[in-house]
């Protein structure tokens, strides 16, 4: 979770169209929940994964806590325990649940969860139509980017929590994971030359997108699609888990202790590899983007390729050139900050700081991101293990 704005960010959303888009996102988040049973609200099978009842709590703590906690006047909160519940990260608000434990949570129920929301929604609705202050404005909008954030969130926990279900049960019928392009596969050449790179417009961004900078590139050639689940088959095939000449030694380590063998979610049936999606048990697209895999994989399947991953600053200036958004890109940058980055001032200012170290930056978006939240500047980032999200990867070639 990135929570931030820009900071030269000028506001011209008029209440109306923002307490619309409010409404909407939290409309979309409970539709996201709406295939799930009872029992799936609560599960958190690994540390990474929140169980999605604490995602709806969270969500609408968010609101609670920045907006109608300080700016509302006479405002009650919903119930006093929440914010210890509902705080994720933020050392800053106070004290919260430790992260692993938030699959304990029986209580507060789902219902009352729900009703928690319509508590937050209904009063921040009211407090909006009675409300123009541009500083509340963009705190709102703020808040309705980091729930959308949690939507994606959501849907990979979610196929987490069925995809480690022994029965491997459906979420949702219509949810389509592989986008598979028709056009054939080519190289594009990017110049030699100096770049700018960063957020420029006046839109909504995070800090870590700022301020435009320059950097040098040297001519390279970048792949105009994504690696398929074809080319991926290749590397397994051909002993690719099993060469260390691949690997990073920490990422050899990581294959050995974990008996990694193929992406998360593959399962070797009767011969033929088969997926697990939301839509259930598939056999394995060979034609669509391969997807679910660590940094340590798309490194170890460039290393056996003889080419290399993007760096984030090469992915940003050839963008322009290839289609993306239907997985989130590996690439070769470690996350950092742009020069001149100063962290904000106050809880809002803890999350995208305080995790600049020992993570890869991805870049793009994925068939789990909302619509309107990703951009070409935009900068997720990752510890290098981690592949319960929509990930993937796309090659380089040296001029």
């Amino acid at each position: 979770m990135r929570i931030f704005v820009n900071r030269i960010y000028f506001f011209m959303i008029i209440t109306d169209n923002l307490l619309t888009l409010f409404l909407k996102t939290r409309s979309d988040t409970e539709e996201i929940c709406a295939p799930l049973e009872i029992e799936d609200y609560v599960i958190q099978p690994i540390v990474d994964v929140s169980p999605p009842k604490w995602h709806l709590g969270h969500t609408t703590w968010f609101f609670e806590e920045f907006i109608l906690s300080k700016y509302a006047a006479n405002y009650q909160r919903f119930h006093p325990e929440y914010a210890f519940v509902f705080n994720s990260y933020y050392e800053s608000v106070g004290k919260r649940v430790v992260r692993t434990d938030r699959g304990n949570l029986s209580r507060p129920t789902v219902s009352q969860v729900y009703e928690y929301r319509d508590y937050i929604t209904s009063h921040l609705q009211a407090f909006l139509e009675d409300n123009e202050d541009e500083k509340i404005q963009e705190l709102v909008e703020i808040g309705i980017h980091h729930e959308k954030q949690h939507q994606e969130l959501l849907i990979t926990d979610i196929k987490y929590i069925l995809g480690n279900n022994p029965l491997l049960p459906k979420y949702n019928e219509t949810f389509t994971e592989n986008h598979t392009p028709d056009h054939p596969k080519k190289y594009i050449t990017i110049e030699e030359g100096v770049y700018d790179i960063g957020h420029k417009g006046i839109d909504f961004c995070y800090d870590n997108e700022l301020g435009v900078h320059k950097v040098y590139l040297e001519e390279y050639t970048i792949s105009n699609k994504l690696v398929s689940n074809k080319e991926y088959l290749s590397f397994i095939e051909d002993g690719g888990y099993d060469n260390s000449l691949f690997w990073h030694a920490e990422a050899w380590d990581w294959v050995r202790k974990e008996q990694i063998k193929t992406p998360l979610y593959w399962h070797l049936i009767e011969g033929h590899y088969h997926q697990y999606t939301l839509q259930g048990l598939k056999k394995v697209n060979l034609n669509a983007p391969v997807t679910h895999i660590s940094y340590y994989e798309a490194y170890a399947f460039s290393q056996w390729k003889g080419e290399r991953l993007p760096t984030e600053f090469e992915w940003e200036v050839a963008q322009s050139h290839f289609e993306w958004g239907h997985r989130w890109e590996w690439t070769e940058s470690a996350y950092a900050p742009y020069p001149n980055y100063k962290k904000a001032a106050g809880a809002l200012g803890e999350y995208n700081g305080k995790f600049m170290v020992n993570q890869k930056v991805l870049r793009g978006g994925s068939v789990a991101t909302p619509q309107h939240h990703t951009r070409p500047t935009y900068r997720n980032f990752f510890h290098p293990y981690l592949r319960w999200q929509f990930t993937g990867l796309r090659l380089v070639k040296d001029s």
